[in-house]
């Protein structure tokens, strides 16, 4: 049977016949990565089973193993799509007028990935250290973007006011380093030039300070997760209806404030919370895990193509675009996520390739953050189809190089110390 709490449950999870049991605690997750591959077959420590190994409406008492615990590098490649869709929104490329939902399934993303890691930690340790996964998150983002934002403030001169600026240099590139410029473009009507962008960066840090306690505090009181899934189905309808409500038509084609408000950006945030919780439950996997797994992931595709080619250059002017058409994207993106996370097919496979998954494991940060500027700086040389092209090409070399002279280096000193932190307490521990 099936455990409805959100709770650690100290119990072994026996597999499949055949297979090895998986005691509580071994099963590790390397932040920041993606969820399960699909079709591997293993039993979620903190999951309880049948003397068979089965679950309830499992008969090959296989089950699938709870996200995250092995990589999926599909979700790797939804993330390159949905980078590639913002750039070539940014570039005003035809057909590409709804690309800036590549955010919305960014933020739907973050809520699946960090609430599923939280959810694993706590199966696994009983536990989530809320300071290390907040110490991991910054190191992880932050040394990227004071790179990004020092380089925009040499430049400023020459790409500060792309698309506009209401604040000097320095005022502009501390709401960057502050994760604040999405207050500051929804309530007072404002931007930071070619720092304007960092809103969403914002509204993700803003989520990883507010849900992980949420999160914590929920489990200790051992909420059930049906109440959980409720409260976030009327967090995302409120949400939305307030922010239809709250619309304002802009002027001269400007995109609406609320676009930028933190009430608008909860709701993709919040689907991808639901989707972690849905998935968490082994009964929603096993059934996922089927026909209803690959309907999903086609169905998903589908609809967020179609998102995506029937917005036109007029979003801007209507209400039911922030009140209606974001909030269903968010969902659908979820819909799509479930079904790669949860089942191989020719869309898991495609997205899986090794360049496109590298790319959006490896590059993807670096390039929202990269190509605005790229973008002030050679806009104006970039005539016709070709000097786009030429401009992407750029962006593309730009973000490697980025992601392999800031990221990668960060990230490897973290591994360094991390493995010396280590050794120093086993040190301590031995005779």
């Amino acid at each position: 049977m099936t455990t409805d709490v959100l709770s650690p449950e100290r119990v072994h999870a026996t597999t499949a016949p055949g297979h090895a049991t998986t005691t509580p605690g071994h099963a590790t997750t390397a932040p920041g990565h993606a969820t399960t591959a699909p079709g591997h077959a293993t039993t979620a420590p903190g999951h309880g089973t049948t003397a068979r190994g089965r679950i309830e409406g499992d008969p090959t008492g296989r089950t699938p193993p709870p996200p995250l615990t092995r990589r999926a590098p599909a979700l790797d490649g939804l993330r390159t799509i949905a980078i590639l869709a913002v750039v070539l929104y940014h570039l005003h490329v035809p057909q590409f007028e709804g690309g800036f939902i590549g955010v919305t399934v960014f933020f739907v993303l973050s809520g699946f990935l960090i609430t599923t890691l939280l959810l694993g930690e706590r199966r696994r340790t009983g536990r989530v250290r809320l300071g290390s996964f907040w110490r991991k998150r910054l190191l992880r983002l932050y040394p990227a973007l004071l790179v990004f934002v020092a380089v925009g403030l040499l430049l400023w001169n020459w790409v500060g006011d792309y698309k506009g600026a209401s604040f000097s240099a320095g005022e502009a590139g501390v709401i960057a380093l502050t994760y604040t410029g999405n207050l500051f473009r929804a309530f007072w009507d404002t931007t930071q030039g070619v720092f304007a962008h960092t809103w969403s960066l914002s509204m993700e840090e803003q989520f990883y300070l507010v849900w992980p306690p949420v999160l914590v505090l929920l489990a200790t009181l051992r909420t059930r997760r049906r109440w959980l899934l409720a409260g976030l189905g009327v967090l995302v309808v409120g949400a939305s209806a307030a922010s239809w409500a709250s619309y304002r038509t802009p002027s001269g084609g400007a995109t609406p404030d609320v676009y930028f408000s933190p009430v608008l950006g909860v709701v993709p945030l919040a689907i991808g919370c639901a989707l972690a919780l849905l998935l968490d439950d082994e009964r929603v996997r096993v059934r996922a895990a089927g026909i209803a797994g690959c309907v999903a992931t086609w169905l998903g595709l589908g609809l967020l193509v179609g998102v995506l080619l029937w917005i036109d250059d007029d979003w801007t002017q209507h209400a039911w675009t922030f009140g209606v058409v974001l909030p269903v994207t968010g969902v659908i993106a979820a819909v799509l996520i479930g079904g790669l996370v949860s089942v191989r097919s020719p869309v898991a496979t495609a997205l899986s390739w090794t360049p496109v998954a590298w790319f959006g494991r490896r590059v993807s940060y670096s390039a929202y953050l990269w190509h605005p500027l790229v973008i002030a700086l050679l806009g104006t040389f970039a005539i016709g189809a070709w000097g786009t092209v030429g401009l992407i090409g750029v962006v593309l070399l730009m973000s490697i190089g980025a992601a392999y002279a800031v990221e990668v280096p960060v990230e490897r000193l973290r591994h360094r110390l991390r493995s010396s932190s280590a050794a120093g307490r086993g040190s301590a521990a031995g005779p």
